[in-house]
């Protein structure tokens, strides 16, 4: 075979061969540039690509023809671009398939320009950047496409982000107030989903476990709306019976003393009565509280912030149940807070006074149901 430089004929290359100009359109260098640049954006060119690309565009002369041929060698687009002539050719090769360049060879496949006499140029072999500049509008197009795609890949991501939060949160809920409950199929699948879930900043597809995210929360969600008596009214089982873990405070000797359990009414406070006479319980709680867990949860967060120690706490666990301790320091926190208000003083150390209350209800000589009621008929009169 006659190696005269010729290249094998591609589909890509009579198609752009076939894209034209409008009757009469001159193109400047800066409208090609551009082009160049919103064709690099929507195919997504590696750098490579746009360095040749980039100085094909700075050889265009602005000539007045109707088809953009432009004939820089090897040699010039190597010192150029600083890369190696084979990534140069690579670069060509892959420009062409893009159908971004046609080529337009010589007899013998060199590039070159025809000039009359005078210096005129009245023909040139090279490549041809008709194409690029011609398909401006599928630029464009590509464009906007890439942008959706990002802006769904993102919302996919979000949303994913939402259901492995809410998948945690529920398992721990569930773990916490519900431990008899089977969990083991769930936390199986939330593994399984951790593991095949992609990075965000990865190359990865968020719809392919979109949807297993959004399923395995809702089983979760079901099983603990299921494991709380479907949300009809049922005693609630407290299955914490430590406390959080804090430095102990420097006006305790940090020795519990021996609590003496006594024998407990019948009845428990009712959520609503605590709320009725210690509304400071709605400043912690979003919503109407009506379930004891919620009590539970919000004499717990108030335990640090009247100063009681933890051994106070377990102290008082011990004594009156988990659940009147949590009471008893929504009374204390009440207490203190009218005492403030008012501007009496009386209560300079709630967490002793907390202690003193523990230890009268131990001996038999405090009824938390009945400095409730007393206080809830304080407030209404």
């Amino acid at each position: 075979m006659v190696q005269t430089g010729g290249r094998p004929l591609t589909r890509a290359a009579l198609a752009g061969q076939r894209r034209a100009l409008e009757d009469g359109r001159t193109v400047t260098r800066k409208e090609l540039s551009a082009s160049a640049r919103e064709a690099a954006k929507a195919l997504g060119l590696r750098p490579a690509l746009r360095l040749v690309l980039s100085e094909l565009v700075a050889a265009w002369g602005e000539q007045d023809w109707s088809r953009l041929i432009v004939w820089p060698s090897n040699e010039y687009l190597v010192s150029r671009t600083g890369l190696s002539e084979r990534a140069v050719r690579y670069a060509l090769r892959d420009l062409v398939g893009l159908e971004i360049i046609t080529p337009k060879d010589s007899a013998n496949g060199k590039r070159y320009a025809i000039r009359s006499r005078d210096g005129t140029i009245l023909d040139a072999f090279g490549f041809d950047l008709t194409p690029l500049y011609a398909r401006r509008g599928d630029w464009a197009l590509a464009i906007q496409a890439r942008a959706e795609a990002r802006e769904r890949r993102r919302r996919a991501f979000d949303l994913v982000t939402m259901h492995r939060r809410a998948v945690a949160e529920a398992l721990q809920a569930l773990t916490r107030r519900h431990p008899d409950t089977t969990v083991a199929d769930l936390v199986a699948a939330q593994g399984a989903l951790e593991a095949s879930t992609p990075e965000r900043r990865g190359a990865g597809d968020p719809d392919l476990v979109l949807d297993a995210w959004s399923e395995l929360r809702r089983m979760v969600e079901d099983r603990f709306y299921a494991a709380g008596c479907d949300g009809n009214t049922c005693p609630h089982v407290e299955t914490e019976k430590g406390s959080p873990t804090e430095a102990w405070s420097k006006d305790s000797s940090g020795i519990a003393e021996t609590p003496r359990r006594i024998e407990q009414p019948e009845m428990a406070p009712t959520p609503a009565l605590v709320v009725e006479a210690c509304p400071v319980v709605r400043d912690l709680v979003s919503g109407d509280i009506r379930e004891e867990h919620e009590i539970l949860d919000a004499g717990r967060r108030v335990r640090a912030s009247i100063g009681a120690h933890p051994s106070a706490w377990a102290e008082a666990c011990a004594v009156l149940g988990p659940y009147e301790a949590a009471v008893l320091v929504l009374i204390v926190a009440q207490a203190h807070d009218d005492d403030v208000r008012t501007g009496q003083n009386r209560i300079r150390n709630p967490g002793g006074y907390f202690r003193r209350l523990v230890r009268l209800a131990g001996e038999g000589r405090y009824q938390t149901g009945t400095e409730l009621l007393a206080m809830r008929r304080r407030r209404l009169s």
